[in-house]
């Protein structure tokens, strides 16, 4: 191959940024607006919409003149979508997780009986626990639960958290109290509890978004509770969240957290 093709085609690549502006805008913009957003010029933005517009790549409305994104986005969009496996996606980030950090990792979703595990893959700390991909963890009680009464809608996970509760599988908060765990998890991008199930055990948890903004998989990480210092804490809180931060996007999901570094 020559040199020029390796290298690309330019215009295809300025075309691409002038999608990218159109998709950030979140809305229909002026000519002026987009070239902004791109960083270019209006006339050289204005002769790429008039090819995009051809393709059904944007669109001009004809009332406001504004620019949009066209038909042939969604239909593309759409079927990105329907491409996704959203398990095949994290774990691939999770074992990087669990490589770099030497500790287990593992990745939940929800069912109808609640958080569900899916993927469990040990690191090199042993633990007081052996773990059978297809449980179901406690919803007040396990880090991976509180994630999902964050994020979830409480039509969901109250039947749910009340049958557990009736069982004596979870144990019972009142609603202030609930309503303090929930809001720390949005507010950190984690959920921490140690000892909580298992004597000997911690376990951080953190949200993974998926197309459309739900909640797709929880991305957990469990060690022995004597590993656990405050320092490592923070330092494994704020790598979980990055990672989780880095599916939520390759599965087109929208963060909703601060990092965990970051002041409330």
């Amino acid at each position: 191959m020559s040199s020029d093709a390796r290298q690309g085609i330019q215009s295809v690549e300025v075309a691409m940024e002038v999608l990218t502006a159109l998709e950030e805008a979140r809305r229909p913009v002026s000519l002026s607006t987009l070239a902004k957003l791109a960083d270019l010029q209006p006339s050289k933005v204005h002769r790429y919409l008039v090819s995009l517009v051809r393709a059904g790549l944007a669109a001009q409305e004809k009332g406001s003149g504004l620019y949009t994104l066209g038909s042939a986005v969604r239909r593309l969009g759409i079927e990105a979508l329907r491409r996704v496996d959203e398990a095949s996606i994290a774990s691939q980030h999770a074992v990087e997780l669990r490589d770099r950090t030497q500790h287990t990792v593992s990745l939940s979703t929800w069912s109808d009986a609640g958080p569900t595990l899916i993927r469990w893959d040990y690191g090199a700390y042993p633990l007081p626990i052996a773990v059978r991909v297809g449980s179901v963890l406690p919803l007040a009680d396990s880090s991976v639960g509180r994630v999902c009464l964050a994020h979830l809608p409480q039509a969901i996970t109250m039947p749910v958290l009340k049958g557990q509760q009736r069982r004596g599988e979870t144990r019972t908060y009142t609603d202030s109290e609930l309503a303090e765990l929930t809001d720390d998890v949005r507010r950190t991008g984690v959920s921490v509890t140690t000892g909580a199930i298992i004597p000997g055990l911690a376990v951080i948890a953190s949200p993974v978004f998926g197309p459309g903004n739900g909640l797709a998989l929880v991305l957990g990480m469990a060690l022995p509770s004597r590993e656990l210092t405050a320092s490592l804490t923070r330092r494994l809180s704020d790598d979980i969240v990055k990672t989780s931060t880095i599916v939520t996007r390759d599965l087109g999901g929208q963060v909703r957290h601060q990092t965990a570094a970051d002041p409330p």
